[in-house]
């Protein structure tokens, strides 16, 4: 293998004010938080009860109506009526306790139902095994769970659990309640985090109407004195694809083509944060799109990472851009520099996501040179798996005509294996079809192959463990570094090494390009000891 210099390796992976109408009041623990000038919006916090130990907190699901400058009135899904929704922090240790409200209207599934029919008839499927393969037409859009994204975490239970369905009340203006308990484990990495739902059928609509917040374990990174100087700031970039005012619900597999993607930061679009020259500013950034990844770039300034989806970094590692993946997320320290107006680009070099003016009397800061990271490295696989993220397009009849498959070691067998890549159970998520068994401690090595054509853009995202990213390409990175979502370039791969730990259960891998996952680019993970 040829080696990716680590400067380099940053360029193409992710390392690594609107006025808005909430719809409930704060909870007793809620916080606000006011660390950077107050024209630059910050997610309302809520936060650990010292004395407890536990955030009892209330998230409740609506169509919220907010008017944002520069957009007009939309109406979207949302958390408490904001775009993202609170910001929660915990420390290692804490329990979080969250009643969910479900405050969405009765699904209507008429337009599902005969959208599946005409795929299971063109695929010649029994009605046993068109029940089964309906879960991979999008569906159930006012139904949702809770995914704490990143979290390493138990996948069962009332805790990070994916295969909870919160359903909206049959009766109109009625609501559900359900409750959720994540327990964070006393030796959680401290990190950037992110919540969201993830009931399969209806998350990319979900997600792109707003719904997701951002999840903060505090701890041993926060206490190196140069970060805990540094003023914190999160970046929550959420993209929303509005028609008229509103997201429709992907009722189809071309819903969202043609309309183009509204990035919004905090619920902003393009809102001016203000920096000295010389101080050093904490930026948590991340990546609350389904469908887009952003390349960050902060004309003017270096960027200086200091942790990878929630995993913290050795050292500071400094760059120019890097590539977020829908779901990623990266920490960042910023170091104001001459005086000026700078854009922070994502999502394409044309589109600004906020403006840092740097302005004041300087405020000479320092960086870390040093930081409380996780090491970068695991003994040799005792085993290997290949994954291959394959797309076909034009195979089914009806409103969702493209199969979204995971083949290779552990791939969903065909229910006709006569039908070919007509078939619509073959390496498409199956309810009942344990993907991938991985033994709790034993270190495996994975190559995930990205074979579709150069539009398919398939990020790799795992629950529950993070893995430690070894190659791109089959080119050795100079330094590993943890993930728990990739990007895999189109026609490329991505190898890591995974070692699971503490959990078992039931848990998941999939595509993070939401769309590719709610049809079907999904496999059932089985932690067992």
């Amino acid at each position: 293998m040829t080696s990716l210099a680590r400067r380099g390796v940053l360029k193409c992976l992710p390392v690594a004010a609107g006025a808005v109408m909430t719809g409930m009041a704060a909870s007793p623990q809620a916080v606000a938080r006011q660390e950077t000038d107050p024209s630059f919006p910050q997610p309302e916090t809520r936060r650990t009860t010292p004395r407890t130990g536990r955030l009892e907190t209330r998230l409740t699901v609506g169509f919220t109506e907010q008017v944002i400058p520069g957009l007009g009135t939309v109406t979207t899904r949302t958390y408490e009526g904001t775009v993202p929704g609170p910001t929660l922090r915990v420390r290692p240790g804490d329990s979080l306790e969250i009643t969910q409200v479900n405050a969405l209207p009765p699904n209507s599934e008429t337009a599902h139902a005969e959208t599946a029919h005409a795929e299971t008839t063109h695929a010649g499927a029994t009605h046993a095994e068109a029940a089964d393969q309906d879960m991979n037409v999008p569906h159930h859009f006012n139904t949702f769970n809770l995914h704490t994204h990143g979290m390493h975490v138990d996948p069962t239970g009332e805790a990070d659990n994916i295969y909870r369905t919160f359903e909206p009340s049959d009766t109109p203006g009625s609501t559900t309640t359900y409750r959720s308990r994540v327990d964070v484990p006393a030796d959680h990495p401290a990190g950037t985090f992110w919540y969201h739902p993830h009931h399969h059928g209806s998350t990319a609509t979900q997600l792109l109407s707003g719904m997701g917040g951002v999840l903060v374990v505090e701890g041993d990174i926060d206490e190196v004195p140069e970060i805990a100087a540094a003023k914190e700031v999160v970046v929550c970039v959420n993209e929303l694809k509005l028609s008229g005012g509103r997201v429709p619900d992907l009722t189809s597999h071309g819903a969202y083509d043609g309309i183009t993607s509204t990035f919004l930061v905090n619920g902003a679009k393009n809102p001016v944060l203000t920096i000295a020259p010389g101080e050093v500013q904490r930026w948590r950034v991340v990546n609350a799109g389904a469908i887009t990844a952003h390349f960050l770039s902060l004309r003017g300034h270096e960027l200086h990472q200091i942790a990878c989806d929630g995993i913290t970094l050795m050292e500071p590692v400094a760059t120019t851009g890097l590539t977020l993946p829908m779901g990623g997320r990266v920490d960042l320290l910023v170091r104001g520099g001459k005086p000026g107006t700078y854009k922070l680009s994502g999502g394409g070099p044309s589109q600004t996501l906020l403006t840092l003016v740097v302005t004041g009397d300087a405020r000479p800061m320092s960086l870390p040179t040093s930081l409380p990271g996780r090491p970068t490295s695991l003994p040799e696989p005792t085993r290997k798996r290949t994954l291959t993220f394959r797309s076909y397009e034009n195979v089914f009849s009806g409103a969702f005509p493209n199969a979204y498959r995971i083949l290779g070691d552990g791939e969903t067998p065909p229910a006709d294996p006569l039908a070919g890549r007509h078939d619509l159970a073959w390496g498409r998520l199956a309810a009942d079809f344990v993907n991938q068994r991985v033994r709790l401690g034993e270190v495996e090595e994975w190559t995930v192959v990205n074979d579709s054509h150069a539009h398919s853009h398939h990020p790799f995202h795992l629950h529950t463990n993070h893995f430690l990213l070894t190659a791109v390409d089959n080119r050795r990175l100079a330094t590993p570094v943890w993930h728990d979502t990739v990007s895999i370039p189109p026609n490329g791969s991505v190898t890591f090494r995974l070692r699971a730990e503490d959990f078992t259960g039931r848990s998941m891998l999939h595509c993070h390009q939401l769309q590719h996952g709610d049809e079907g680019m999904m496999q059932i993970v089985d932690y067992v000891r």
